[in-house]
């Protein structure tokens, strides 16, 4: 097999919904939204996850992951740390704070036991805690060989991949109503990923007051499905 073709295989793997990190368990205050009705079919839930994805990930979230992958590739751990930290204070709500912090915390055990991390990312994890799950990301993505920009848009695509999976579960949606989401809304990923990589450092941001709201809202949901 090429390196190039096992570099896929890998990113698959990193990417998969089947990663042992819990990520299942967390909508991301998509919950809440359904169960006051602003979300109650497959054209709502395309809006307010495109919403999240364009306006939120793309210079939010991916534009750190970017920064992670690039500062994890070249063992620029300093950077890392602080890009790190940006996103763990970025976090509006305890949940979603400690989803981050959660799905981290496990996916750099697993990249432990499966022994991806070098000695130069095990030694600069000691002064990365916790760690946030685009750290954790960054870092595993650097134990398999992955290059960053296919990382990138494999975490992007583990993010829709998700919220469509929760919005299929809570709403819920048919199976082919969710592909065609994960059709429609797959195609914004490029320019996801051209915006996480170009927007300057200044400019990065997570001011998202919807989500926040949504997230915090969740917290006291009487009955609910998801952690987050």
């Amino acid at each position: 097999m090429s390196g190039e073709a096992l570099a896929l295989v890998r990113l698959l793997q990193l990417a998969s919904p089947t990663l042992p990190i819990g990520a299942y368990s967390y909508s991301q205050g998509l919950e809440w939204v359904i169960a006051n009705g602003t979300v109650c079919d497959a054209t709502s839930a395309e809006r307010w996850i495109g919403d999240l994805l364009e306006h939120v990930i793309a210079r939010g979230e991916a534009a750190v992951a970017w920064r992670l992958l690039s500062a994890a590739q070249d063992a620029e751990w300093t950077i890392y740390g602080q890009w790190n930290a940006w996103l763990r204070a970025s976090r509006e709500t305890a949940e979603l704070r400690a989803e981050t912090e959660q799905m981290g915390g496990s996916l750099i055990k697993l990249a432990l036991d499966l022994e991806l991390l070098d000695g130069s990312a095990r030694e600069a994890l000691t002064a990365f805690d916790p760690i946030t799950l685009p750290g954790a990301y960054a870092l595993s993505a650097r134990g398999l060989g992955i290059a960053t920009e296919p990382a990138l848009i494999g975490y992007v695509w583990a993010w829709l991949e998700n919220q469509i999976m929760a919005s299929m579960k809570a709403v819920p949606l048919g199976q082919v109503a969710g592909q065609r989401l994960l059709h429609g809304l797959g195609a914004r990923i490029p320019a996801v990923i051209s915006t996480a990589r170009s927007v300057s450092d200044d400019d990065v941001c997570s001011f998202a007051p919807g989500l926040a709201l949504a997230s915090a809202k969740h917290e006291t949901q009487y009955t609910r499905l998801f952690r987050s």
